[in-house]
């Protein structure tokens, strides 16, 4: 083991990570119950779960972030898909149970 890769460094440097993990999940969370009040929006006025064009354009806003970032825009377009794809099946299922 070489002298700057001592166990107390990475035992920082993953207290660092579960830190940020900790911080993502909070952060979620609060997407979801933001996405929840849209699901229910959008079963009060009859709109559609799913907003094909609304979601391009934040896979494109995020895709340059990530880039930006020095984040592989790949990663966060998938990352990305798979958040929209749980909040449609909520809003489809929020509006099946407002029917």
């Amino acid at each position: 083991m070489s002298a700057d890769a001592t166990p107390e460094q990475l035992a920082r440097y993953r207290a660092s990570i579960d830190n940020i993990d900790a911080a993502l999940v909070h952060l979620l969370a609060e997407r979801f119950k933001i996405t929840q009040a849209v699901g229910e929006f959008k079963a009060a006025h009859g709109l559609p779960a799913a907003d094909p064009d609304r979601e391009a354009a934040q896979i494109a806003r995020l895709r340059a972030l990530a880039v930006e970032s020095g984040l592989d825009p790949a990663f966060t377009e998938q990352f990305l898909r798979f958040i929209v794809a749980q909040v449609i099946r909520h809003h489809q299922q929020i509006a099946d149970g407002a029917s």
